[in-house]
């Protein structure tokens, strides 16, 4: 079988939905050798190495009209190089699929990692908002399959967009392994060192946006003032909102209260912006705080429970089908309620030794090789 992909993120992001294709198409390539994958990408930076697999190609724009307009030639020409090289299943891994292809014989599946430009449409500009929704929703109706990350996920495009159910399979995504391996402690106390960490601390990772909802943890900060004196750990950035964040703060004397990481010139250096750190910053943490309103999956809380990590979260969207009965939830506007989860956290130690062990068997059942099996059964369903 000779399957392809649109893998512009696999070679373009280094997070996120490039970090899910890059993840999918290397286990399905190792875990099922005696297929052909095509990687159609309309350029080819260097962090992405698939020289070790044999049965993996990189296909990218041939005319001179589609090199000099990529974004055409992955939209809609592409296609046509689809047809020519026999394709079988073609997967828009990230939220669409090429135009036309629905007029040949290839047959198609699309991922879905969320719905969130309609849950909070203000966070989107209306041409924006407005494409994403034609692309995503077109798509899903001409799809053969339609894969959501979550059963969130999937609730949302039958009620958004009226999807028939039978055709959307909800298959959980994994993280990168890196963070089940346990760092060693010489390793953890160079991170520490190199990072300034402070003996204890707790963790947020994401961007800085309102959804993402740091304020909430800084509330909570505020209400622990002469209770509790350990610092929150910030991986992530923004602009606006961490405006905001930093405004609150210096208002009610936190700045020492909450570290911000990507203000650091060690963050410049390879080990933050390759993420290769991370592992033994996260093994030294209390727990990862992830106040988030909304999100398609979660990838910070499954990163959290392969390190062993004790997790408190939002009770919303798909963060409990992550995290499950191994992490603490609060509402995310409920700043008292998530002060005294973290005074608690802090001082039980029994509690959080429970919940590492719970978070590893919860974690287990988020692999590559079962996210990879999951897919290549969709892919047998409909060919």
């Amino acid at each position: 079988m000779k399957i392809g992909y649109d893998a512009k993120r696999a070679f373009q992001n280094k997070t996120g939905l490039g970090n899910y294709a890059r993840s999918l198409i290397t286990s399905l390539a190792g875990q099922y050798p005696q297929h052909q994958y095509n990687l159609y990408t309309p350029k080819l930076p260097n962090f992405f190495d698939t020289t070790i697999f044999k049965n993996v190609a990189i296909k990218g724009p041939q005319k001179s009209f589609d090199k000099q307009f990529t974004g055409w030639w992955r939209r809609s020409s592409m296609v046509k190089d689809i047809e020519a090289d026999g394709i079988n299943i073609f997967h828009g891994v990230s939220n669409e699929l090429p135009w036309g292809i629905d007029k040949t014989a290839t047959k198609t599946v699309i991922t879905v990692h969320d719905l969130i430009f309609e849950r909070y449409p203000g966070t989107y500009h209306f041409d924006e908002r407005y494409t994403h929704r034609w692309k995503m929703k077109q798509s899903c109706k001409i799809a053969d399959a339609v894969i959501a990350t979550s059963q969130q996920t999937k609730e949302d495009l039958i009620n958004f967009y009226k999807i028939p159910a039978e055709k959307i399979f909800v298959c959980y995504q994994n993280c990168n392994p890196v963070f089940e391996k346990k760092v060693s402690e010489a390793e953890k106390a160079i991170v520490k060192k190199r990072y300034h960490l402070p003996d204890q601390y707790f963790l947020f990772v994401s961007s800085i946006t309102k959804r993402k909802n740091l304020i909430t943890v800084c509330k909570g900060l505020q209400a622990l003032k002469n209770k509790m004196d350990i610092p929150l750990l910030v991986i992530g950035d923004g602009k606006k909102e961490k405006a905001v964040v930093k405004l609150f703060l210096q208002k009610n004397g936190l700045e020492k209260q909450v570290i911000f990481l990507n203000e650091l010139p060690v963050s410049k250096e390879d080990g933050f912006v390759k993420s290769t750190d991370f592992p033994a910053i996260y093994q030294q943490a209390l727990a990862l705080v992830y106040p988030s309103y909304f999100e398609g999956f979660g990838i910070p809380l499954l990163e959290a429970l392969w390190s062993g990590l004790p997790v408190i979260a939002s009770n919303t969207s798909s963060l409990p089908e992550v995290g499950g009965d191994a992490a603490l939830y609060f509402s995310p506007n409920d700043s008292e309620m998530l002060a005294g989860i973290l005074l608690q956290l802090s001082s039980d130690k029994a509690l959080a030794e429970n919940l590492k062990i719970k978070g590893l068997k919860q974690a287990s059942r988020f692999t590559p090789q079962k996210h990879a099996k999951e897919v290549m059964d969709i892919y047998l369903s409909i060919i």
